[in-house]
């Protein structure tokens, strides 16, 4: 595992984003948490992650609206995104718009988790 991957998390629910983060920075990654659309879009123009873990019912927006964004610009298509929802979400929306995977909140770790690995290692 490459201890210099980055994620960047983005979920407007606090308890969720100190779950992921308390899962991945054990395993050696470097976590930043964004809790909405707008705080992501500024952390992505200062510097791009390995990963991005994706809410997709935030405040200010579908988080599905910023994967396909990504997918559009050549500087961030090449950013897995993984699509995370509580709500009613069809998977197949989430790879439609982009992401390599999706998954339902509750969140199974070991699954996530993996997932995580087989993306950055």
């Amino acid at each position: 595992m490459d201890p210099e991957k980055e994620i960047l998390a983005v979920d407007d629910v606090p308890v969720n984003l100190y779950l992921l983060h308390a899962l991945l920075t054990p395993q050696g990654y470097r976590m930043r948490e964004a809790a909405s659309l707008s705080e992501a879009r500024a952390m992505l123009a200062e510097r791009l992650p390995d990963l991005i873990l994706l809410d997709i019912f935030l405040p200010d927006g579908n988080g599905l609206d910023l994967a396909r964004e990504l997918r559009k610009d050549a500087a961030t298509r090449h950013i897995p995104v993984v699509a995370i929802s509580a709500g009613t979400s069809d998977p197949r929306d989430a790879l439609a718009a982009g992401c390599v995977a999706f998954f339902p909140k509750p969140l199974q770790t070991g699954r996530l988790l993996e997932k995580v690995k087989e993306i950055l290692d």
